[in-house]
């Protein structure tokens, strides 16, 4: 199998015939998965197989390659991280890494794990781009064969696809995946209307025809014309996908879009494009509004074209891009152009193109839950970007619905934290305005201006202005911080009817520590009053771990009090008998202490009641039956437990009235075998609680405690 697979590939891709590396990943490859079999009953190997073919075709290294073929191993096989290292070195090994899923750590929630796994790619993927690329080849791959998944498995898939890699290739650029991630997601999600574009899309086509031959040469000819410009021109329809998303967003028929159609125009150099601009709209009118210059401004993923729509015969519009066959390279393959053309040195470091990558490291420490961090990614590298200029004319682009806040961060944390105010086009603008494409931004600083306000978290709309105005909080107010942090963490505790200090063990917080990257009390204080965590975020992990501290300690306790209760046979004697079944009555529960008096009963030996029982006291028991009864001596009943009833009335339904009463048992060491609890008439809560203790003096200690606690009127142990 592994020659066929090994062949296969050599066959299509020579230029790596003899690479040894390549040829040993293939052994592994094989060898690891032989057994494994996917969903649709082809060996597993086929599936790293293609992955690695998508890289190739891409004109990946072999680094990239081999990476995709093994990207599976670990997670699937029994190969290890430390073989991986030893057979194929550190860079193919950490990318592997990278790629594998964090499905051996215990999360609490599916979506939990999916972030965390989907974080951990984005940190990898900022320090080696081809973490990402080899597992949007995985994704791609796996999506072309999504059909043999359950219907809600490939629905899950899907819109996993549409919500992070998808953008995510737009982000770097690659156009062939994100181009196919939508469109294979779209054929899942709305299989009804991807069908009704595509049959509507061919018949359009077929109409069109005509028009679309005869626009494509009129181009050529006119573009010929001026003689010295090697041109490639070809016509296309839009994806499904893009012309869905418009229907959508523009609520309009298929018929009613006007930019179905586009001409691209591929030249030699950046004075052909313009060239070749000048002459179309000399020829064709163009659409005010519609021309987009993206040669001088490039998108943040690296993208450069010329973009206008044109008017054509009988009134059809049609869309004309404009480009360099360097840029067409980079605006199909994006980042992965990087690797094309390495050799030639045409494109310049990739490092030096997606500055925002470098980003991810700078602010994912302020995002302590993953979910914040996949929804911030979400917001802040996925949205729609609005270009605006400084003073001096430098081009700097943010998120869409970004502030001048965003703006001063962007230049320099020093200049966001002494800002007081912002013009845009020469006017004083509020510092929570939205900025617009084309503005000229100009920041207003004061050297007086004490630091950011805490409102401005809620105005800045970059993770990045976020976590510098988190950092000055931090820094500079952390005395504060921890004081505000630990006043609101007391606040919410009590509100969920907890004191905090029962919730602060150290064995309690040390996972909290870990999972937040915190070193002390202190920091958490601090992070909550700063803003870096929320107060669910820290009482939502304490109070269950209480919960279950709480639960484990009981059931100890009942199992070993169970192996401790004392029966009536073994505590009491009997005057004249050594042998005669002895048992507590159930109205009273006699305890150690108690002045007893025993009853001989039919057929069940002797029933011990407590002397004030009320069974007694009201005659109910035949006195010709009394017998004289005595507790055993002290040393006898060491380790013993009796069971008791108390009974407990509240004032008022006070939040955290039964955790204070069950606290007060629980740090006497005493153990809680009933717990019923009722609203009396006045809607107040009435409580009976069974208990295991040792003597009537340990229950009197109880009693005292429980009468001190807030909002209890009465507390008193059942006579009957």
């Amino acid at each position: 199998m592994t020659s066929g697979f090994y062949a296969s590939f050599i066959s299509d891709f020579p230029e790596f015939a003899e690479n040894e590396r390549i040829k040993k990943a293939f052994e592994l490859m094989i060898s690891a998965h032989e057994g494994q079999y996917r969903k649709s009953g082809e060996p597993y190997a086929i599936h790293p197989y293609h992955v690695a073919r998508i890289l190739a075709e891409m004109k990946f290294d072999d680094v990239t390659i081999c990476s995709g073929l093994l990207h599976d191993v670990i997670e699937d096989t029994a190969v290890t991280d430390e073989e991986l290292r030893s057979e194929f070195g550190k860079e193919i090994a950490n990318i592997v890494d990278g790629v594998t899923k964090l499905n051996r750590i215990d999360f609490k929630t599916k979506e939990e794990a999916q972030s965390e796994s989907v974080r951990k790619m984005f940190l990898a993927m900022a320090s080696d781009i081809r973490v990402i690329i080899v597992k949007m080849a995985d994704r791609l791959h796996n999506m072309r064969t999504i059909c043999f998944h359950k219907p809600e498995k490939q629905r899950e898939k899907s819109k996993e696809t549409l919500d992070i890699y998808a953008p995510l290739a737009r982000r770097l650029g690659i156009y062939v995946f994100e181009g196919e991630f939508e469109e294979l997601s779209l054929q899942v999600l709305e299989p009804e209307a991807y069908k009704e574009i595509k049959d509507k899309l061919e018949q359009i086509c077929a109409e069109r025809q005509e028009f679309i031959d005869s626009i494509v040469q009129e181009v050529k000819e006119k573009i010929s014309s001026l003689g010295h410009i090697n041109a490639v021109v070809t016509g296309r329809f839009k994806k499904i996908y893009s012309i869905y998303k418009k229907m959508v967003e523009k609520n309009k028929t298929i018929e009613e879009l006007y930019d179905l159609f586009a001409v691209r125009v591929i030249v030699d150099t950046v004075k052909d494009c313009y060239a070749v601009l000048g002459t179309l709209h000399a020829e064709w009118r163009p659409i005010p509004m519609r021309f987009k210059d993206y040669i001088a401004v490039p998108k943040e993923n690296m993208y450069q074209s010329l973009h206008t729509t044109l008017l054509g015969e009988r009134g059809i519009p049609f869309e004309v891009q404009i480009r360099t066959h360097e840029m067409h390279a980079v605006a199909e393959y994006g980042i992965a152009a990087h690797w094309m053309y390495k050799e030639n040195g045409s494109i310049a470091p990739v490092e030096n193109k997606l500055t925002w990558i470098n980003e991810l490291l700078d602010w994912q420490k302020e995002m302590k839950d993953s979910k914040e961090f996949i929804e911030t990614v979400k917001t802040n590298f996925f949205a729609d970007n609005v270009y605006v200029f400084t003073p001096k004319g430098d081009v700097k682009d943010f998120v869409k619905g970004s502030t001048p806040l965003d703006f001063a961060y962007g230049i320099h944390s020093a200049i966001g934290n002494k800002c007081v105010g912002a013009k845009v086009n020469g006017r004083l603008v509020p510092l929570d305005y939205e900025l617009k494409s084309g503005d000229i931004v100009e920041v207003v600083t004061s050297s007086s201006n004490k630091g950011p306000s805490r409102d401005w978290l809620n105005m800045v709309k970059t993770a990045s202005a976020r976590s510098k105005i988190r950092a000055w909080f931090r820094k500079e107010l952390k005395e504060d911080n921890i004081r505000k942090g630990k006043d609101m963490l007391e606040k919410e505790a009590k509100r969920l009817g907890y004191e905090l200090n029962d919730l602060m063990r150290q064995e309690w917080l040390k996972p909290l520590y870990k999972r937040f990257t915190l070193n002390s009390q202190d920091d958490m204080f601090a992070a909550v009053g700063y803003g870096g965590m929320t107060t669910g975020q820290v009482l939502t992990r304490l109070i269950h771990q209480h919960k279950n501290f709480y639960k484990i300690q009981e059931k100890e306790k009942l199992k070993l009090s169970k192996s401790h209760i004392r029966t009536a046979s073994e505590s009491v004697s009997v005057k004249g008998y050594n042998d005669i079944v002895v048992r507590f009555a159930h109205c009273c529960n006699p305890i150690p202490g108690d002045e007893i008096i025993g009853f001989i009963t039919r057929g069940r030996g002797v029933t011990v009641h407590r002397a004030d029982c009320t069974n007694v006291r009201s005659g109910n028991l035949d006195d010709s039956r009394k017998i004289e009864v005595t507790w055993n001596r002290p040393k006898e009943q060491e380790n013993a437990r009796f069971l008791a009833e108390i009974h407990i009335d509240c004032s008022e339904d006070r939040p955290g009235i039964m955790v204070d009463i069950t606290q007060a048992i629980f740090n006497g060491g005493y153990t809680m075998s009933t717990l019923n609890a009722r609203n009396a008439k006045n809607s107040c809560p009435s409580i009976s609680i069974g208990l295991e203790i040792t003597a009537v003096k340990e229950l009197e200690i109880l009693l005292e405690q429980i009468r001190h606690i807030q909002s209890v009127s009465n507390v008193y142990r059942v006579n009957s």
